[in-house]
């Protein structure tokens, strides 16, 4: 009867199992997509479009996966969506997210992600997504 009043998930999300949070690890897309937000903060979908060269549904998809495992949280501006890191993220998953970064910076595809980000015209804060 509290469902209503009370997000049930939201009170349970940064209980994250071990299987959930490798499971993210073991797919290449959903670590490509938690490498780029760690490396660059908040992220428009545009913005992961471009850097993945993947389209918008297999991104979405992907996302919303994430999102549901409370890895990621959204920001709406605009009919945009912008995802970043959960920011209540157990500090062990911080961690090895952070380790998992840092030795895969220098291999492809993750570093050819960040380059093409970096590449990228018109980023959200020019004219992309406004």
């Amino acid at each position: 009867m509290l469902d209503h009043i009370y997000d049930i998930s939201y009170i349970y999300r940064m209980i994250i199992d071990t299987g959930t949070f490798f499971s993210a690890f073991a797919n290449e897309i959903r670590l490509r997509v938690l490498t780029l937000l760690q490396s660059q903060g908040e992220l428009c979908v545009c913005e992961l479009i471009h850097a993945l060269a993947l389209s918008q549904p297999m991104i979405s998809r992907h996302l919303a996966l994430l999102r549901a495992d409370g890895l990621v949280e959204t920001r709406r501006a605009g009919q945009w969506m912008y995802y970043r890191l959960h920011p209540e993220m157990p500090a062990w998953a911080s961690e090895v997210l952070m380790i998992t970064v840092e030795a895969n910076k220098q291999h492809q595809p993750f570093c050819n992600d960040i380059q093409v980000l970096a590449s990228m015209p018109n980023r959200p804060d020019s004219a992309c997504c406004a």
